[in-house]
């Protein structure tokens, strides 16, 4: 789009489905490369992603040429697709329906993508349901508590 000059950063957050700690660290690096190379291929620019067992965090630069809704049900289907065919989990993988998406401005870059790769550390003091709750008061996005991801059960 010539002469469309933008800056917008997103970070999303998205869960297994049923908050099933199904992302396994010997796959992990191979899930974010992949994830990374959807984020490319869609000529959006990745600042940051990590991922804990049962969740994602994905934090990018994007394009508006495409919308987040598709972006995220092409990130969220292309890699369950592939993690399945990798034979990565022994039942069928699948991501949870939904997301969270919060976007920031450039001065806070450098601290979500420290954040974000911090998420072993950070969720030794706050779970991932504590933690996303917090994220959707910061951002004073109203939920309904039936909609929101599921505490383990």
């Amino acid at each position: 789009m010539p002469n469309t000059y933008t800056q917008i950063h997103i970070q999303c957050v998205f869960a297994v489905k049923y908050r099933k700690a199904q992302i396994n660290k010997e796959w992990q690096d191979r899930l974010h490369k992949y994830i990374i190379g959807i984020i490319n291929k869609n000529d959006h620019k990745l600042l940051a992603i990590n991922s804990m067992p049962d969740h994602l965090h994905l934090f990018f630069g994007m394009r508006p040429a495409q919308s987040l809704s598709d972006l995220m049900r092409q990130v969220k289907g292309d890699s369950s697709e592939w993690i399945n065919k990798q034979k990565f989990v022994p039942d069928k993988f699948q991501w949870q329906d939904g997301y969270g998406a919060f976007s920031y401005s450039k001065s806070q870059v450098d601290k979500v993508v420290k954040y974000i790769l911090n998420q072993e550390d950070h969720h030794k003091k706050k779970t991932f349901l504590e933690e996303y709750k917090l994220m959707l008061q910061k951002f004073e996005i109203e939920y309904d508590e039936k909609y929101i991801f599921k505490p383990l059960e």
